[in-house]
This record gives structure tokens, sequence and C-alpha cells, in this order.
């Protein structure tokens, strides 16, 4: 009867596996904690978002409330899983009726934003006209569906 390493009298004692790249170290035997590099401080890691949404197109004509819209986006952000508490972490404010800038101490991410915007216009049957578009890196603005003109010229000749 011969006894490969993977046999069943192998696998009953444990401690008489080979050792692996040159390991001699038995169970009994404790490792030394590896000690890690420790990180920056802690104000380093607390970053800043600040993401701006640009309504001034749609607010030029009329349709669409810059007062509502910050009202939704104060009821609806999330911090910590709950909706409604922003509490010092999330600041939003309004500039002349033409942006809404949101300031945050927490992970905030801008598509976030950009789906409470669209949740918003879909609210107020806006989403059918009004699209919201990457201007920067950091901003949003919202604008008119480009519709063409062509077709209506055809059908006058």
């Amino acid at each position: 009867m011969s006894v490969g390493k993977y046999s069943t009298l192998a696998r009953d004692n444990s401690h008489n596996l080979p050792a692996r790249n040159g390991c001699s170290l038995s169970p009994q035997e404790s490792v030394p904690p590896v000690k890690m590099p420790k990180a920056a401080s802690g104000k380093a890691a607390a970053s800043k978002h600040k993401f701006v949404i640009d309504y001034s197109r749609p607010a030029g004509d009329g349709v669409f409330d810059g007062a509502a819209f910050e009202k939704f986006l104060h009821d609806r952000i999330k911090v910590d899983g709950k909706t409604g508490q922003l509490g010092e972490s999330v600041k939003i404010t309004r500039d002349a009726d033409t942006k809404i800038t949101v300031t945050s101490n927490i992970p905030l991410s801008k598509r976030y934003l950009k789906y409470l915007t669209k949740k918003f216009l879909k609210k107020n049957t806006l989403r059918d006209w009004i699209r919201v578009v990457a201007s920067s890196k950091d901003s949003y603005q919202l604008r008119f569906y480009n519709i063409q003109s062509g077709a209506d010229d055809e059908d006058e000749d």
C-alpha cells in the first residue's frame, strides 16, 4: 500500500505535512506581529466635495422653481442611510436663482446628485423637455432638448 501526500493516512495527522517554501514553524510557534505604517493625519482624510447645479436656462424661461428644487434636495439626500438629516456634513445653498451648490464633508457622488435632479424633473413633469448635462468635473447644467423644426417645413410644401 503506497502512501501519497493526499491519502487518508496523511490527512489524519496534519502536523506532519511537508513545510512550504522552507518554512518550518510548528503550530505552537507564533509569528511576530507585523507593524504597518501609519496613515496620514485624520484631517487629510476628511475631503470636501463641492458640486454645482446650474439651472439658469430653465429658470430664465420660468418653468423651473429653484426654491422647490433646493427643498427637494434637502429632503431627499441621504446621510448615513437617513433622509432629511443633513446636519453639518452636507450644505445646500442657492445662489441668485440660477445655481445650487452642494458642499459635503462626507463622500457624496456627483452621480447621486444627477439621479436626484432627474427624479425632481420627472416629479414636476419636466423630464421630457429638460436634460441634465455635465458641464465640468464638478458641475451639472440643466438644458432644454434641441428639437429640430425641419419636419414642419416639409409639410408646408
